[in-house]
């Protein structure tokens, strides 16, 4: 098949599903637009901000388009083209853009709430703790995944001690970004431009970080990197959303939907062939389609993750109801269509039928970067944005997790009545909200340190995993409030068979390094106790919302008007 082509189908899907189905999901769960937001009802100005939509958009999109739509959908291309296509266009609009959407919403009908203590008030204490604590391990290990990434495309040496100038470049880029959008919000909190002009500054502001980025790359190594990256996650933690995270976002969007754009019209101009077979079969070097295809494509269909940025900090920004469909449900389709273009580059670089060599991250920077170049863009500026492109999509995500892991780790010592005036000592430590986002970070560091290769595939199932549990939760919650949940029990079902048995496999790879002799505990015993904890977990909340989705009791008091 031809990438335009494909490239076609993917649009013209993505847009038919927003204009159909989405709207059909809103007037089916009902969108009041004179209701008062979380928003504007519990405004603080560190975490309730009524935001303008395209500016929680940008939030949303930059916090959930992370390394998955990008490595997964080349990944699995072993597979062939057509699987991968189908699981992107089928997964995205039926199940992740519903899970996303409807974690917005819930949260949004809820105050703002996150998806844990949503679970609270719907399905009870028990199925709040069990699933913080999941969501916290599993902030944990998306931390150490993406850190790990960022770090190595920031590290300014090869192998060979030869110095990286994309990577340099890259790293430059990045650290204007956080100073920029530092001054960008206080910027725009003080003298409050308009949408127009905030839109004008966030062009040639990107154009200015970038031209100097590229000119004034910086060589450092990974280690140093480290050490920046997880001191910058720790202050975007703990500082006002609206002072670096929600800046910082904006500006991003701009390159990563301007690469997606510039991208798509590379591959009209170039129309390249898939040099992939459209199928391989159903086992490729030792790995069966089921469940390997849904959960190495994870974010680029559905991703777990997606849940906790959308009550977690996209739903204390939405300034109007009616905004949620683009924000949730538009988000997502962005991100599947993001996954389709790795899937043309990938198979752009194809030869005689065989995936090229090289990481995933090479591959896409390189054929973008060639789709670019026939659009007049220097191959060596391509080549230091796409690298910069890529570091983007994961250093949005991690500051955004790093937030979300914090809250996760301090909802899991208060409850909704809890008087946070008269806490005890060991209360107040827990929840404090230095404390609660070092000890997140810690942990994401030990795991780090075993790599993202060897972290990549327990994270794809706790991600994927997480994702079903979002949906029954999501189940129980329109079915308490008088709502039709139908459209959710096909996804929730079929991503329970997938991610278990996923889990079930990461498990079994990490006893067999154990019985091979090259276990390392700080790396391999972390893994090994969170895969167990994680699927544990798992079993006792799905349980645990499964019971109260089979009840046929009616919650009243909490019913809403749809």
């Amino acid at each position: 098949m031809n990438g335009l082509l494909m490239i076609g189908i993917a649009i013209v899907v993505l847009g038919g599903a927003y204009i159909i189905y989405g709207r059909w999901l809103a007037n089916k769960w009902g969108i009041d637009i004179k209701a008062k937001t979380p928003a504007y009802v519990k405004e603080d100005g560190v975490d309730y901000i009524p935001t303008p939509k395209a500016v929680v958009f940008a939030h949303q999109f930059s916090s959930i388009a992370g390394a998955g739509p990008v490595t997964g959908p080349i990944i699995a291309a072993m597979f062939g083209w057509l699987p991968a296509l189908l699981w992107i266009l089928v997964g995205g609009v039926f199940f992740g853009a519903v899970h996303d959407f409807g974690a917005l919403y819930a949260s949004v009908k809820n105050e703002g709430k996150s998806i844990g203590c949503i679970i609270e008030q719907y399905i009870g204490r028990t199925g709040k703790k069990l699933f913080l604590l999941f969501s916290w391990i599993f902030s944990a290990l998306v931390i150490a995944a993406f850190a790990d990434i960022v770090t190595s495309t920031f590290n300014g040496f090869t192998a060979t001690g030869a110095k990286s100038t994309p990577n340099a470049a890259a790293a430059s880029i990045s650290m204007l970004y956080i100073v920029v959008a530092l001054l960008f919000g206080l910027f725009v909190r003080y003298k409050k431009p308009s949408q127009g002009l905030e839109f004008v500054m966030g062009i040639i502001l990107l154009l200015v970080m970038l031209a100097v980025g590229i000119s004034f790359p910086l060589y450092f190594s990974k280690n140093f990197w480290t050490v920046v990256v997880f001191a910058y996650i720790f202050l975007a933690s703990i500082t006002p959303m609206w002072l670096l995270m929600q800046p910082r976002d904006y500006l991003s969007s701009f390159l990563l939907i301007g690469m997606i754009i510039g991208a798509v019209l590379g591959v009209i101009v170039a129309r390249p062939s898939m040099n992939l077979p459209a199928f391989t079969g159903f086992v490729v070097n030792g790995k069966l389609l089921f469940p390997t295809l849904f959960v190495t494509i994870a974010c680029g269909a559905v991703s777990g993750f997606h849940s906790l940025v959308s009550s977690g900090t996209s739903s204390k920004q939405v300034q109007n109801e009616k905004d949620m469909l683009t924000i949730g449900f538009g988000a997502m389709l962005v991100e599947s269509l993001l996954a389709v273009v790795a899937l043309v580059a990938v198979g752009s670089l194809a030869v005689g039928g065989k995936m090229p060599k090289g990481t995933p991250f090479s591959l896409f920077a390189s054929s973008v970067a060639g789709f670019l170049g026939i659009l007049g863009i220097p191959k060596h500026i391509a080549v230091c944005v796409m690298t910069m492109f890529v570091s983007a999509l994961a250093l949005t995500t991690l500051d955004s997790v790093a937030r979300i892991g914090r809250m996760s780790f301090q909802e899991f010592f208060i409850d909704e009545n809890t008087d946070k005036s008269k806490l005890s000592p060991f209360m107040k430590l827990v929840t404090n909200n230095y404390f609660s986002t070092i000890v997140t970070l810690a942990i994401g560091l030990a795991l780090s340190f075993g790599g993202y290769n060897n972290v990549w595939p327990l994270f794809g199932s706790a991600n994927q995993l997480l994702s079903a549990l979002v949906l029954i939760a999501l189940s129980v919650f329109l079915k308490t409030t008088g709502r039709k949940g139908f459209m959710l029990w096909a996804p929730m079902c079929i991503m329970l068979a997938v991610t278990f048995t996923a889990l079930v496999q990461a498990i079994l790879g990490i006893v067999k390094k154990l019985s091979a002799g090259n276990f390392v505990f700080l790396t391999d015993g972390l893994q090994l106790i969170f895969a167990v904890l994680l699927g544990a977990l798992g079993i006792m909340v799905a349980v645990s919302c499964f019971k109260k989705l089979a009840s046929k009791e009616e919650l009243k008091a909490q019913k809403l008007e749809a």
